[in-house]
């Protein structure tokens, strides 16, 4: 039985690694299961996400619903992400992650990032977020389950989904100022991410998102994530490689008689 088992789940590599990160940072929705404190019973339930610049997910929800006290009340959940498309919906990727939630204090650093960053990918938040019966949550992940289609099942552990070192840290503090310049000065480059890196179509385009690994691109309720050619190591290396980006995809983009 163990043998077979194994033979079901493959190797984790950089490709299945990718695959997760994206179902992680694209995600607009997913289901989350609590436990019910009356019963114990698993109870599911669709929220608003987003992540923190680690990769950890955000979830925004009012003390009304039933899952928060289940999350107040016994921290451990579960949340599946992975939009389904045209035909079999078990064909398509989704991404299961084992977490603990911890629900963010108010006024607190952690807090004020996370809000900034749900803010800024569900900015239709904003008629809520500041309720006094809505609290952010920041669901921890501590192992996941990757099925990226019919035979292709992986184990992930926090390492492979969670970005940690000092480059956190630092790049969160100039995050903000960077998306906003890039939004304000520089969407012609940021249609350049979307379109040449990550495949998208049409126009809109704005960076929602950055982080060590990449990038967030939203246009109304599209997104897509574009990932640098390596991990940032330091938050100076940002604006280099955003310059490399634009210049390297619009010179792909050129017509070969310009080139």
């Amino acid at each position: 039985m163990d043998d077979k088992k194994k033979d079901v789940i493959r190797e984790t590599d950089a490709e299945a690694i990718r695959l997760a990160k994206t179902l992680l940072r694209t995600a607009r929705f997913g289901a989350l299961a609590v436990l019910e404190p009356q019963t114990g019973s698993p109870l599911a339930s669709r929220v608003g996400v987003a992540t923190d610049i680690d990769g950890a997910p955000l979830i925004l929800v009012s003390m009304l619903s039933a899952h928060t006290p289940a999350l107040l009340a016994d921290p451990r959940c579960s949340l599946l992400l992975g939009e389904p498309g045209k035909g079999d919906p078990l064909a398509h990727p989704r991404l299961a992650l084992i977490c603990q939630a911890s629900r963010l204090e108010r006024g607190s650093d952690a807090h004020a990032r996370a809000e900034r960053r749900y803010l800024n990918r569900n900015p239709k938040a904003r008629l809520y977020a500041g309720l006094g019966d809505f609290s952010i949550f920041r669901l921890e992940p501590q192992r996941a389950s990757l099925n990226g289609g019919f035979g292709k099942a992986y184990l992930l552990d926090r390492p492979d989904l969670v970005t940690g070192g000092s480059i956190v840290e630092e790049l969160a503090a100039s995050e903000q100022p960077a998306v906003e310049h890039m939004n304000a000065d520089h969407l012609d480059a940021v249609a350049v991410y979307a379109h040449h890196f990550a495949g998208a179509t049409g126009d809109g385009w704005t960076i929602a998102g950055l982080d060590a690994d990449g990038m967030d691109l939203v246009s109304g309720d599209n997104v897509c994530r574009v990932f640098f050619p390596q991990p940032l190591a330091a938050a100076r290396e940002l604006r280099p490689v955003l310059v490399d980006m634009a210049r390297s995809g619009r010179a792909a983009a050129r017509p070969q008689s310009e080139i």
